[in-house]
């Protein structure tokens, strides 16, 4: 049996154990509430006999009645006595009830509903009805499993929590060392590419066409950059938002179809703020092609910079698909995509960076379906 195996069987009993010691738990309140409820049964049992004693006997008579006025002295139970459906004493019911008819009766109806009445035969033909309530405890008691049940709740809520919470952090340590070996394995080829552009430069090669593969040489080094960066602080740089944003605009403007209308507009002056260029320019590049496949490659794509007193925000608008209002939020989710071929890493990986790294915001200013969607980025400015 392999670990991961052992460690499921281990969860289950565990989950099974926590079950039967919930299970044994309640069965033991029930079994100790039904004992109580019977025990104050025959105290009211007793107290009927005493109430049916005191009446019986004669004023003149010398006979000891302080036991059962004791019992009827010590009951702290709410009873109501009846004959023929008249009220014809009470005891341990509060005085606004007592005042009123007709909240008495609804206590009785209710002292009718909680137990069954004892039968007190006064005379023949003649018959007393003994209603009588739960006493407090009883009634707390009551609660008693619905307390244990929320209790067990709230501790298997923090459990789970707190399980998530480790599974999370360990799937992010895997995913940043993945992408830190991915930087260190596309670090080799890369390192030999720049050979040959050397070689090709060397060779007087078009130089049209040197240019280009140097473009994209340079292109994979910051994509191997970003990845190295995935799970450790990033350095920030005093850095011009507008002329960052342009650079990382201008490359993708030039590597996406004509069909694809694109337009910026920014201020005429730097906007400093503190970026990290190459995680930066990561965020310009999900927003674009986010963008340009909500529009299936065709369609405009304007980025405007603004800026706002102390704050800079970055608007990406598109004439996409748009995104539905529910979904606002959950498009910021790891695995949540819309395309058949996604891993849904995108957006929540630029809210990673914008929130985390350059503690800025990310979120939909606004979509409308079949219409198109604005993505807006706020960083502060320095």
């Amino acid at each position: 049996m392999q670990f991961s195996d052992k460690r499921n069987v281990s969860r289950w009993i565990i989950i099974m154990a926590s079950f039967v010691i919930v299970v044994l738990i309640l069965w033991n309140t029930y079994s100790f509430f039904q004992i109580f409820k019977e025990e104050e049964r025959v105290k009211m049992q007793n107290w009927a006999l005493a109430q049916k004693k005191i009446n019986s006997i004669d004023p003149n008579a010398d006979i000891d009645v302080e036991l059962p006025f004791k019992i009827i002295q010590e009951a702290s139970i709410p009873i109501i006595l009846t004959e023929n459906d008249s009220i014809i004493n009470t005891a341990n019911i509060d005085d606004d009830i007592l005042k009123d008819k007709n909240k008495l009766k609804a206590f009785l109806q209710k002292l009718k509903n909680q137990n069954d009445p004892i039968v007190m035969q006064i005379s023949e033909g003649q018959k007393h009805y003994l209603y009588y309530g739960d006493s407090s405890l009883l009634n707390k008691l009551k609660y008693y499993p619905i307390a244990l049940l929320l209790i067990i709740f709230l501790f298997g809520a923090v459990v789970y929590n707190f399980y998530r919470s480790t599974k999370m952090a360990t799937q992010n340590k895997l995913w940043a060392g993945m992408a830190k070996e991915t930087a260190h394995q596309i670090g080799t080829p890369l390192s030999s590419l720049l050979g040959w552009l050397e070689i090709m430069k060397a060779d007087n090669a078009d130089e049209t066409t040197v240019n280009e593969v140097e473009k994209d040489v340079i292109r994979l080094q910051t994509i191997a950059d970003r990845f190295s960066k995935i799970g450790s602080e990033p350095d920030l740089e005093l850095l011009d938002i507008v002329s960052e944003t342009k650079q990382s605009f201008d490359y993708l403007m030039s590597r996406f179809s004509k069909q694809i209308k694109f337009s910026f507009e920014a201020p005429q002056k730097p906007i400093m703020v503190s970026l990290n260029p190459a995680l930066h320019s990561w965020t310009i590049e999900n927003l674009i092609k986010n963008a340009i496949d909500a529009m299936k490659g065709k369609g405009s794509l304007m980025l405007e910079i603004i800026e706002d007193r102390d704050f800079v925000k970055i608007r990406v608008t598109d004439t996409g698909t748009g995104i539905p209002k529910n979904q606002f939020k959950r498009v910021f989710e790891p695995g949540f995509t819309t395309k058949k071929r996604g891993w849904g890493l995108g957006l929540s990986l630029t809210k990673r960076i914008v929130e985390e790294y350059h503690k800025g915001k990310i979120k939909v200013a606004h979509s409308e379906l079949g219409k198109g969607t604005t993505m807006q980025v706020t960083f502060r400015q320095k």
